[in-house]
């Protein structure tokens, strides 16, 4: 599964890293008002990476939890049987 969360964490930045390049060329070739949407492209390939990341150690942690969980449940119903 954790193979899983890291293909999903770099295909995550990329689409990052892309949509905010999408947004700095929307920007220059707006008419007016170009300057914020580039601010939010930028804004964008520095804050999507980290928040992708965040996302992803959740995740690594959730499913930790519940091998963890599923491990002590495994234990417990083996205890019950002898």
């Amino acid at each position: 599964m954790r193979l899983f969360v890291f293909y999903l964490f770099w295909i995550g930045v990329a689409a990052a890293i892309l949509s905010g390049l999408g947004a700095i060329v929307a920007g220059f070739n707006a008419p007016f008002g170009g300057g914020a949407i580039v601010f939010g492209g930028l804004v964008q390939i520095v804050l999507g990476p980290i928040l992708i990341r965040v996302f992803c150690e959740l995740a690594i942690v959730f499913f930790t939890i519940n091998d963890t969980l599923t491990d002590i449940k495994n234990s417990l119903k083996n205890r019950t049987n002898i």
